[in-house]
Formats: structure tokens, sequence, C-alpha cells
């Protein structure tokens, strides 16, 4: 990611989804002076001529045509006006044209049926809303579907699940540009989590549970507090007075991960929170995650983050003169 973080362009149609629309207007498109960095330009693009309306009876004007598409770094595709409505050639066109420069393509929700259009999707992997998964993966049989997860990083492709998992994703991307410090403090701006536990299983309606969905809260709260020790499922079950058997499907019905996947997931996000806010070295930051060893770290993190801690800490961390070494830990 260069310095300038470069055009980011949110199209608008006909039938436009007002919510999705709103999510990329509201991170990518406000200035955001409190940050003290180079942000995002934004535009809005319309794929449809005149003014279009929106959903609410909203009437909505574009910044630019498709045109506009030329320049922009990143193009969000705020869902679509129909599912079972083929996208205008023209845009198609005007997305490959983007992705073959290099361009950054992210769709929220139903807006995935864009891309799948584009064919830039086949052979890949991505997301919808859990409603509409199964009708993906039947129209576009050489995408791997995966309808468990809120978002789908595939390097120059974002697809998310319902339409909130937008606002992850397009949390995600901030991260990616920027790190996590600045994507929690945008999160923080929205009043919402930085970065939400588990995937879609945790919203498909299920049947009526005597004990409160939110039921594992105390023991999650738990196990973040306590990440640099071993945490087994026995002792998380035990907290919750539970068979492990029960405790494992409880666990996956309500995150919709297991929870070593779970753990894994919080150490190594506790970890880029630490290379980004403190001096400590990797050794130390592993062993306050809660690694069994500096290696296992180092593995652990390029896997899930896609480089070395390392190189997350040049690019992302602040400058060693902020911190005290010797105090790091007290942020642990």
């Amino acid at each position: 990611m260069s310095e300038m973080p470069g055009l980011v362009a949110t199209l608008a149609y006909e039938g436009l989804c007002t919510f999705e629309f709103g999510i990329a207007v509201e991170i990518f498109g406000l200035r955001r002076p409190e940050l003290d960095i180079p942000w995002y330009q934004h535009q809005v693009v319309a794929v449809d001529d005149g003014p279009m309306h929106a959903a609410g009876g909203v009437r909505i004007s574009a910044d630019a045509g498709l045109e506009g598409l030329a320049r922009a770094q990143t193009i969000i595709v705020p869902g679509w006006r129909s599912r079972h409505e083929a996208p205008p050639a023209a845009l198609l066109d005007a997305l490959r044209a983007a992705h073959a420069r290099g361009a950054r393509l992210l769709s929220i929700c139903s807006g995935v049926f864009v891309l799948a259009a584009t064919g830039l999707l086949d052979g890949r992997r991505a997301t919808t809303h859990w409603q509409f998964a199964h009708e993906l993966a039947s129209r576009f049989p050489h995408i791997e579907v995966d309808p468990n997860v809120l978002y789908v990083d595939a390097g120059q492709l974002i697809t998310s699940a319902g339409s909130a998992a937008g606002i992850d994703a397009c949390l995600h991307l901030v991260a990616r540009d920027h790190g996590t410090h600045v994507a929690n403090t945008v999160a923080r701006r929205l009043v919402m989590a930085p970065q939400r536990t588990g995937g879609q299983a945790q919203f498909i309606p299920m049947p009526i549970m005597k004990a409160p969905r939110n039921e594992l809260s105390r023991v999650l709260q738990w196990a973040r507090e306590n990440l640099e020790q071993p945490i087994s499922i026995c002792q998380m079950a035990e907290k919750m007075a539970m068979s492990e058997r029960t405790f494992l499907r409880r666990f996956k019905e309500t995150t919709g991960l297991a929870p070593k996947a779970w753990l894994q997931q919080e150490r190594i996000s506790r970890a880029r929170e630490l290379l980004e806010s403190t001096a400590g070295n990797t050794n130390d930051i592993a062993e306050a995650c809660g690694f069994t060893s500096t290696e296992s770290f180092r593995v652990a993190f390029r896997t899930t983050v896609g480089i070395a801690p390392s190189s997350y800490r040049k690019h992302f961390g602040a400058s060693p003169a902020l911190h005290d070494a010797k105090s790091w830990r007290a942020q642990c």
C-alpha cells in the first residue's frame, strides 16, 4: 500500500441498497482529521443514467459515470438491485479492466452477484449472505462459496456476507492499508467492535434454546483476559459447567468457530495490537499472547496475516521512541 490510500469509488444504481451504500460512504467518504494520516479520496460512480432512486425513496446523484472507475484504486459494490438481473455489460467490462490494472473490488451482500458475473471470482473463495449462498453456488459453480464467514479476503477481491458484514469487510480493508490501530479507531467512531468474532452461523435462525445465545460471553471475556496462559477446552467447559461435548456444540453455534480457532484468532489479534503499539520483542509478544514458542507464533502470524511479525511492525508499528520497552507489558 502506498502512503496515499488512493481513490475509493462506490457504485450507485437505480434501486440502490441504501444501507450498504451508507457503509462505504461512512467508512471511506468521511474526513478523519483525528487520525492525522492521508485518508481515502471518495467518489460516487453511477451505473445508470440520470438521477437514480434508492430504497426508501432517496434520490441519488453521482460524481461521475463508469469512466470514474478508471482512476479508482478500490471499488465498492454495495449490494445489487436484484440477484436475478444481469448487471450491465458496460459495468462488467469496467470492473474487469479495473481488476486487470490492479484495483481492489469489494462487494457487500448481494453485490457478490455483480462480481460473480464478471468471471473474476471463478476458482476463488467468496461469500455472501447465508440466504443467498446456495443460489450463488448453483449459478456460479466455479466459485468456492463459503457461507460461514463474515467476509473473504482473496487479495484484490473481497466479498462480504449480509449487509452489516460489509462494515467488517471495509474495516478489514482499512486494517490492511493502515494497520489495526487505525481500523480500531474508525470502529470506535462507529461505536462497534473492531473485529466481530465468528461467522454467519451465529446469525442463522435456530430453534429457541433454554439458555440465552450470549451465555458464552463470560467465558469469552475470561479467555481474552488470560491469553498469555494455556487455555484448554476442558477449562472453558468447566467454567460454563458444561460437558466438553455440549460446550463444543454451543460454542460453535454461538461464534461460528471451534474454540481452538477462536483462541488462535484472538491471540493473533492481540499480537497485532502489541506489534503496533509497543517495543516488545517477538519472543515477549509470543509469550504474552500464549504461543508455546516464538517459531509457532511466527508461523501462525504469517499464515493468518500474510506477512511476518517483523514486517508487520515495520509497516504499522509506531516509532519505538514513543514506547518504553521496559513497561510494554503494561499493555498486555
